[in-house]
């Protein structure tokens, strides 16, 4: 949280209403949090914030590309033994 961020407690929220943001969350596997916290922004009509995370990119990769992915992860794990010396 920020030091200029707000905390704030919503009462009388339409079952309809609760419903479709936590669907949304578990759709999404945002926290319930994040996403009521975009609902908020979105309704005031502020732009959306950019995510920090790799929600975008996850699953957009063609098999090819995974391939190249995986194989460039296993080769930086590789242990150089004569940096251990």
């Amino acid at each position: 949280m920020t030091a200029h961020a707000r905390q704030y407690t919503i009462r009388n929220v339409p079952d309809r209403l609760d419903q479709r943001l936590r669907k949304r969350a578990k759709e999404t596997g945002l926290s319930f949090n994040q996403v009521a916290l975009d609902a908020l922004i979105l309704g005031a009509g502020e732009p959306a914030r950019p995510r920090r995370d790799l929600t975008g990119i996850a699953g957009s990769l063609n098999e090819r590309e995974a391939k190249r992915v995986d194989e460039e992860i296993r080769r930086q794990r590789q242990i150089d033994p004569e940096l251990w010396k």
